[in-house]
């Protein structure tokens, strides 16, 4: 076990709402603890088959996403090895990108899948909020689903990791959650057709 890679990959949109769930528990993670060599935490955003490398590398892997689990929303959920692709064929990664079921089983044809695969996934509350952060709902889940990643880390693989002795960006700053959601403009100055710093030099 201890030759083991895990990776644990958050996967989704930050643009969309509690899409972002996903990569806002990885950048918890990066930011607070410190990682093994072995050990990688990565921000899988929506790259689909971009993603086939580091996880043909893994021998394990630990998956934190947004999932619609038909559950009352902000209910955490974990599902293991086989349920997974079954759950995550529901959605795709994004409304752009392969799905990552079939990512999975291209894994599997090409012969390297992890040998275990871990989800640990919440149900969003609100996704079509362009530019939005996590709801208030959503975002109360950050701390818990990463307590249940640090558990199957220590439980499951052995891992126990201790705390940096300084706060590590992960995120670029600008896109970073605090940044983000605080750099939000009101609704009645957002130009809800796209970016106006962008459309400006169209005109």
């Amino acid at each position: 076990m201890a030759d083991e890679r895990i990776l644990i990959l958050g996967i989704g949109n930050i643009l969309w709402a509690d899409e972002g769930f996903g990569v806002r528990v990885i950048e918890e993670l990066q930011a607070r603890y410190e990682l093994p060599e072995h050990v990688t935490a990565l921000d899988g955003g929506t790259q689909g088959l971009y993603l086939l490398p580091y996880l043909e590398e893994a021998d394990a892997v630990i998956i934190v996403d947004a999932i619609d689990y038909g559950l009352p929303p902000a209910t955490l959920k974990q599902l293991r090895d086989d349920e997974v692709p079954a759950v995550l064929g529901a959605r795709k990664v994004s409304l752009h990108q392969t799905g990552f079921q079939e990512v999975l089983a291209l894994l599997q044809l090409r012969g390297c899948a992890p040998s275990r695969l871990r989800l640990v996934g919440v149900q969003p509350e609100r996704l079509d909020d362009y530019g939005g952060g996590l709801t208030p709902a959503i975002a109360a889940q950050v701390e818990p689903a990463l307590a249940v990643v640090l558990g199957l880390l220590a439980d499951e693989f052995g891992v126990d990791l201790p705390p940096r002795r300084s706060v590590e960006g992960f995120t670029p700053p600008a896109i970073s959650r605090e940044a983000y959601e605080a750099g939000r403009p009101a609704a009645e100055d957002a130009c809800r057709i796209g970016d106006a710093r962008v459309l400006a030099g169209w005109r």
